[in-house]
C-alpha cells in the first residue's frame, strides 16, 4: 500500500519530502521503489512478533513518522541506520515505534544530539543488538526449542519459552549495558586531554590462528565452528580477565585493545599460553602495536590499529611481535628492561620486570615501510 502524498498534508512533492515511503530517496527514481515490499504473514511469525514487541502493527512508515512529528525522510534514515529493510508503506510498524522515532527527534530538538549524532546512535545499537538477536537465536533458542517429547513441534515450543525468557533477558540486556556504560564513561572522564577523548593513545593487539584457511578444508563445518566458538570465547575471557577491551572478533582472529602496553602485553602471552595447553587449538600469533588510536562506534582505527595486523602477519607460531613504540612504553613503565645487559647489572638481576623484549631484524611492511619488530617473552626469574 502506498501513500497518497497529495493527501498526506506534504508541503512540496520533492523527492525527499516527508511523503517519501521507507525505501525511495533522492537518489532512489519512483520506478525503482518496491512499493510491495511486505513483512511476513506468517501466524506464528506474527504472534512471535506481538509478544516480543508488545504491540500490534499499526502504523505504516508514513503514519508513524506524523505520528513522531518527524519528515519521512529523517524517518527513513533512522530505520535504515538501526538495520532494517525498507518495507515500502506496509502496515507494520507500531506504537513502540513512533515513541522511537519521537525520543530520536526530540533528542536532536533539544540539543543534545546533532541529527548525525542521533543517527550514529541508532545505528551503533542497531549493528550491535542485531549480531546479539542472531547469535541467540542461532545458539541459545535453537538449542532450547529442540523438542521435548515426539511428536511436538519447535513451533509448539518457541512461543511458550519466548514467553519466559523474554522480560529476564530484557532485564539482563539492560543491566549489562548500563555496567558497560559506566565502565566507557569512567574511562572517558579519567583523560586529561579532551582531544585524547576520541584520539587517543592505546595498546592495539591482534592475535591470529595460524593455519585456519587449512582447518576449513579440513574439518567438518561443526568441528569448524566449534573451534572458532572456543576460540572466541577463550579471548574474551582472557581479554576481560586482565583488563583489556575486546573489540571484534573476525572467526580466526580477534582485535583487542588497553589503556596501557603492560596490560596488553600480558593478555598477548596468556592468550599464547592458554592455546599451547590445549592440544585441539592451532598455533597462535600475536602483534601489538602502541600508539594514536581512533575510536569510533566502538572500532578503532588508524595507523596503529594497521601496523598491529601487519605484526601479527609476520609474527612466528606462538610468538609475540611488538613496534618500537610498544618496546619503548614497556621499557618507560618499568615493565620491562631497556636492554637484557642493564638488567643484569640492576639488583636482584631485574627481577621487578616482568617481560622480556628482544629486537629483531628490520624489515618492510606493506604500506608502512620499514618497521623494527621485537619480540616480546615473559621475563624468567632467577
Amino acid at each position: 500500500m502506498t501513500v497518497d502524498d497529495s493527501a498526506s498534508g506534504a508541503s512540496a512533492p520533492g523527492p525527499s519530502g516527508p511523503g517519501t515511503p521507507i525505501g525511495r530517496d533522492q537518489h532512489t527514481p519512483h520506478h525503482e521503489v518496491d512499493h510491495t515490499v511486505q513483512p511476513t504473514a506468517d501466524p506464528l511469525a506474527i504472534r512471535l512478533e506481538q509478544l516480543i514487541l508488545g504491540a500490534e502493527r499499526r502504523y505504516t512508515p508514513f503514519q508513524a513518522a506524523r505520528s513522531a512529528g518527524v519528515s519521512m525522510e529523517l524517518a527513513s534514515r533512522f530505520w535504515r541506520a538501526m538495520g532494517f529493510a525498507d518495507i515500502g508503506q506496509a502496515r507494520a510498524l507500531t506504537e513502540a515505534d513512533v515513541l522511537a522515532l519521537r525520543r530520536l527527534a526530540g533528542l536532536v530538538e533539544a540539543g543534545l544530539l546533532s541529527e548525525p549524532m542521533a543517527v550514529q546512535v541508532a545505528r551503533s545499537t542497531g549493528q550491535t543488538t542485531a549480531r546479539l538477536a542472531e547469535w541467540q537465536i542461532d545458539s541459545f533458542l535453537e538449542g532450547l526449542t529442540e523438542p521435548p517429547e515426539p511428536g511436538m513441534t519447535r513451533t509448539e515450543v518457541t512461543y511458550p519459552l519466548v514467553e519466559l525468557l523474554l522480560p529476564e533477558l530484557e532485564e539482563f540486556l539492560v543491566y549489562v549495558w548500563r555496567r558497560q556504560l559506566a565502565a566507557a564513561t569512567g574511562r572517558v572522564v579519567q583523560v586529561a586531554d579532551d582531544e585524547e577523548m576520541v584520539d587517543r593513545r592505546l595498546a592495539v593487539g591482534f592475535a591470529d590462528l595460524v593455519g585456519f584457511t587449512r582447518l576449513t578444508r579440513r574439518l567438518e563445518e561443526e568441528e569448524l565452528g566449534e573451534l572458532v566458538e572456543s576460540f572466541e570465547t577463550t579471548a574474551a575471557d582472557l581479554v576481560a580477565a586482565y583488563g583489556g577491551r575486546l573489540i571484534k572478533t573476525l572467526g580466526d582472529e580477534v582485535l583487542y585493545c588497553a589503556d596501557d602496553a603492560a596490560t596488553a602485553a600480558e593478555i598477548a602471552l596468556r592468550l599464547i599460553e592458554t592455546m599451547e595447553a590445549d592440544a585441539q587449538m592451532p598455533e597462535l600469533r600475536v602483534g601489538i602495536a602502541f600508539g594514536t588510536v581512533t575510536t569510533r562506534m566502538g572500532d578503532v582505527f588508524g595507523t596503529t590499529v594497521n601496523l598491529a595486523s601487519r605484526l601479527t602477519s609476520i609474527a612466528p607460531k606462538d610468538a609475540v611481535l611488538v613496534d618500537g613504540a610498544m618496546a619503548e612504553e614497556l621499557s618507560r613503565t618499568g615493565a620491562a628492561p631497556v636492554s637484557e645487559k642493564e638488567a643484569e647489572t640492576e639488583p636482584g638481576e631485574g627481577a621487578a620486570y616482568r617481560f622480556a623484549l628482544q629486537p629483531m631484524w628490520q624489515r618492510p611492511v606493506r604500506g608502512l615501510g620499514v618497521v623494527e619488530p621485537w619480540s616480546l617473552t615473559r621475563r624468567k626469574r632467577r
